[in-house]
């Protein structure tokens, strides 16, 4: 991991002098690397309005902080299925943080120098309330998508009173647009598969022969089939029911509707699309404000506290010290 200080050093007025120096002592004991900070020559003001842009930038930087560190477990989150690759996955215009850090460039598109600290600063802060509105959007936008996905998982992955049977059904399965005859589906338990197969026609009569069949099994029993006559369906729940019977079974309240089913299918595949979607979005526009955040506030921090009260001949610079021998 590398650690960074911005520092101000007596300089020529060209700055270099001063880094040339530091490098000189720094380097003799592997001490730290250091590179130049540039900073525009801003309208610095009074030193009052310096101390009080330094009260307001303290809450702001606290406020950003906060802000990066929810951005970069928003990262996290989104990437679920990578996380090992989050810290290659955060760059700054392409490149690492530590590069991005010690080749700092301002903006001043969008921070123009030729403005008063004052606005510079309030423009900051109106960035960063965007950036968080813009954070709380889509994070917000994949979490309730993440979530109705889970449900619709949850419900292909319960047990058989419970779970979807879009995927385990087919039209063939079913007796349809009959005037007499329905199809139900009842869940037998596995100690009772050959009993209800070889005495189907024992709990009631009017149930067609031999129309049963095993389309899906759990740990505890099988989803079977019954055809029988409408007229008869109600005494036929009644009889699943009682004790008496020679076999345990539970009718699974379920009706074939193509169309719903097509719907239930589709739903799926598109919260799948929809999700994958969402992760390179959100993936994207975190990645993009966690840049904005974590760039913008040291570089206006810097640029304070290197100007504040300071000769213009100390000239900041970017002093990087090692950490365990690891870089971040």
């Amino acid at each position: 991991m590398s650690e960074f200080w911005l520092i101000s050093a007596p300089g020529d007025k060209e700055n270099l002098q001063a880094l040339e120096r530091m490098n000189t002592v720094t380097s003799k004991s592997n001490l730290s690397y250091n590179t130049k900070f540039t900073i525009p020559d801003f309208k610095v003001g009074t030193l009052d309005s310096l101390v009080g842009l330094s009260d307001e930038l303290g809450k702001l930087d606290t406020f950003a902080e906060s802000l990066i560190r929810r951005m970069a477990q928003s990262v996290v989150d989104v990437m679920e299925d990578s996380k090992g690759k989050v810290h290659e996955n955060l760059l700054a215009n392409g490149v690492d943080l530590t590069s991005f850090v010690t080749h700092f460039e301002w903006d001043m598109a969008k921070y123009p120098a030729k403005q008063p600290l004052v606005s510079v600063v309030d423009t900051l802060a109106k960035q960063l309330a965007q950036i968080e509105m813009d954070l709380k959007s889509r994070t917000a936008a994949y979490s309730a998508l993440k979530m109705n996905l889970e449900n619709l998982e949850k419900k292909s992955t319960g047990n058989l009173f419970t779970r979807t049977l879009s995927d385990i059904v087919s039209k063939e399965d079913f007796v349809l647009d009959s005037e007499y005859l329905i199809t139900l589906l009842v869940i037998v338990p596995k100690p009772s598969y050959a009993q209800w197969q070889k005495d189907l026609r024992i709990p009631l009569d009017m149930v067609v022969p031999r129309s049963t069949k095993l389309i899906a099994e759990d740990n505890e029993g099988g989803l079977f089939t019954v055809t029988l006559f409408r007229k008869v369906i109600d005494d036929f729940k009644t009889k699943s029911q009682r004790k008496q019977v020679r076999i345990w079974f539970t009718v699974r309240e379920f009706y074939y509707d193509e169309k719903e089913i097509k719907r239930e299918r589709e739903e799926m595949t598109r919260l799948l699309s929809d999700k994958k979607q969402q992760y390179v979005s959100t993936w994207y526009i975190t990645s993009i404000l966690h840049l904005e955040a974590t760039c913008e506030v040291p570089g206006l921090w810097g640029t304070l506290r290197t100007q504040s009260g300071i000769a213009p001949c100390f000239p900041p610079i970017c002093r990087g010290r090692m950490i365990k021998g690891e870089m971040t």
